[in-house]
């Protein structure tokens, strides 16, 4: 592994988008240095670790949207992944329900954009939907997804870790990346400030999730976002492994940002229930006062209290409909209209919360729904991959870099 201060390719991040991107770089230049930063001292330990690990099958997108363009592709190659590596991988599938004949024409709609993406994709009866779950509740009808399927992200970004180091990336964790630095770079090249040292990357790869907005703005992008970030809590069931077979997902609005509270597998069978998708009051605001900022904490707020006097894209009744979900009570309610024997005393042990880095567009305060890169050739910036952003991540990755190629020349 090549440990130059002059690496040709710089990715910052080191979740499943970086990690991704950097084997990109060494696959397709494999003369050439790269190095990925990551401030942790392990990779995967924001976004990309904690995600429910489900790999969603691309039925919820518009089919002009990049979600929709790679949402299938990435189920796939991330399945193959996991088996080629003996990774654990639960083919478990997904039943979407509906509460009551309104959200039926939901239902027609989800098979409508799914038929369109090309997911294969199944409306059935009620009957037929308890012989896939026998504890299903649902309005006469279901849609059934048996492409969708579960892992266990923090496994694959483990060993996504292990393949880049094994391709030649000098993964630098504990690394944290500070600004462009002061002073003449060599031709063709950035100085770079990190927590270790500067470097002179000759092209840099902003793949930082939560920070992408802050990295991508000492580099001259991004000026009409900011990251808004969403807090998601799941409730973890006592129940044994296989007391309920399949996902279970609500019809969602899809005017919305989030699918609502929905029944999801783990990789080892066991369900959960969630998430909530609470506005947190910095960017790494996972419980208490853990990493806090104040100076995040100033800006976020602010943004958000301007969001909550307008109700901007319905974030007032959001963010109120939200925190009620902090009561376990809430969240089993909820999770019950879709499965019988849904018992509070399952339902008691939180688990790892994860917050979701939404991007907010300033100049229009509503939030962006589909992916966001910017860049030239001299630096690209992936500013927003929110879910399924781990679903795509192989094939977007991929496309990513043919971008990146397009504007390096």
């Amino acid at each position: 592994m090549s440990r130059t201060p002059t690496p040709d390719f710089l990715v910052i991040g080191g979740g499943v988008i970086g990690l991704r991107l950097a084997l990109e770089a060494r696959t397709r230049h494999p003369d050439a240095s790269v190095t990925l930063l990551e401030k942790e001292e392990r990779c995967g330990l924001h976004a990309s670790g904690r995600n429910s690990g489900v790999l969603h099958a691309g039925f919820y997108y518009s089919t002009d949207s990049l979600k929709a363009r790679f949402t299938v592709a990435g189920n796939r190659a991330l399945k193959e992944y996991c088996r080629e590596r003996g990774l654990r991988l639960n083919e478990c599938g997904k039943l979407v329900v509906a509460r009551d004949d309104s959200e039926l024409a939901g239902l027609d709609e989800l098979l409508r954009r799914g038929r369109a993406n090309g997911v294969e994709l199944e409306m059935m009866s009620e009957a037929d939907a308890r012989r896939i779950e026998p504890r299903v509740k649902t309005a006469g009808r279901a849609l059934w997804s048996p492409s969708t399927a579960t892992v266990d992200p923090r496994e694959v970004v483990e060993r996504l870790v292990r393949d880049a180091e094994a391709a030649g990336v000098d993964v630098r964790t504990g690394c944290r990346f500070l600004g462009c630095a002061e002073g003449v770079p060599a031709p063709g090249r950035f100085r770079v400030r990190t927590s270790r040292g500067t470097l002179e990357p000759g092209y840099v790869i902003n793949a930082a999730g939560l920070y992408a907005d802050v990295v991508a703005r000492d580099f001259g992008f991004g000026e009409c976002y900011r990251m808004l970030p969403f807090k998601g809590l799941y409730l973890h069931s006592s129940e044994p492994a296989g007391a309920l077979r399949t996902n279970l997902y609500p019809v969602p609005d899809l005017k919305k940002p989030f699918l609502g509270v929905h029944f999801t597998m783990t990789v080892d069978g066991r369900a959960k229930i969630g998430p909530t998708a609470v506005p947190a009051l910095w960017r790494e605001h996972y419980r208490g006062l853990e990493n806090f900022d104040a100076g995040e904490l100033t800006s976020v707020v602010s943004r958000e209290a301007k969001l909550f006097l307008t109700n901007a894209f319905g974030f007032r009744d959001l963010a109120l409909d939200e925190v009620k979900k902090y009561r376990k009570k809430t969240l089993v309610g909820l999770a019950s209209a879709m499965a019988t024997g849904v018992r509070p005393a399952d339902y008691t042990e939180w688990g790892r919360p994860g917050i979701r880095a939404q991007l907010l567009d300033t100049t229009t305060d509503r939030l962006v729904m589909d992916f966001v890169h910017e860049g030239d050739d001299r630096s690209f910036h992936v500013l927003n991959a929110v879910s399924p952003g781990f679903t795509c991540s192989f094939p977007f990755a991929s496309y990513l870099f043919e971008q990146i190629e397009g504007l390096a020349g």
